[in-house]
């Protein structure tokens, strides 16, 4: 571990780079206080050798907010037939990346992605930085077809909320305000079995 990341960022103007920096700063949970979460979920029987193992374990978060709930909400397989039928070719090819998804309003007709697309492009769901975190959860739960635990990964994932459980994930209120960054302890264990 070299305790560093480095990014290539190519932007196609100059003035992008504060967004692109705010994004990944969003992506990668670097406004967390990793001590203030090791410090709760340290101090829990289950949690302690976990966070002992990986101190300062972010939660990650997510770039585009909208761009992820779209993908967690239709799953792998049909995110990439909606960037194959409605994603915009990139000027500059990078890489792999040949194609951007397609924004909301580019996806209300489509049958799997829009209702969620709509309620996206209609403000009827926000999910940006200003947006209130219970607010967002109980306005997709009005989404046909979003789910209760998709709605919580949008609110853990999309806007970046440190105390969230997923249904079915495990729970304990002696892990609140930091049960995002527990639901992460555990899933990195569970992913090295």
């Amino acid at each position: 571990r070299s305790g560093w990341l480095e990014a290539r960022i190519h932007l196609t103007d100059l003035r992008d780079l504060t967004t692109a920096v705010g994004r990944l700063r969003r992506l990668l949970d670097l406004d967390a206080d990793p001590y203030a979460v090791d410090e709760r979920l340290g101090a829990d029987p289950l949690l302690g050798p976990l966070v002992a193992a990986r101190p300062g374990l972010r939660a990650p978060g997510t770039a585009d907010p909208e761009e992820y709930a779209l993908r967690v909400h239709t799953g792998p397989a049909q995110a990439r037939r909606l960037v194959a039928a409605y994603g915009e070719p990139v000027d500059r090819p990078c890489g792999a990346l040949t194609r951007l998804f397609p924004a909301p309003a580019a996806l209300v007709d489509d049958p799997v992605a829009g209702p969620l697309a709509t309620a996206l492009a209609e403000g009827t769901v926000r999910l940006d930085s200003g947006a209130g975190r219970e607010e967002a959860e109980r306005a997709l739960l009005t989404v046909p077809g979003v789910t209760a635990r998709t709605a919580a990964l949008i609110r853990m994932r999309g806007l970046g909320d440190p105390d969230v459980a997923p249904h079915g994930e495990p729970d304990d209120a002696a892990w609140r305000p930091w049960r995002s960054y527990a639901v992460r302890h555990l899933r990195t264990v569970s992913m090295a079995v």
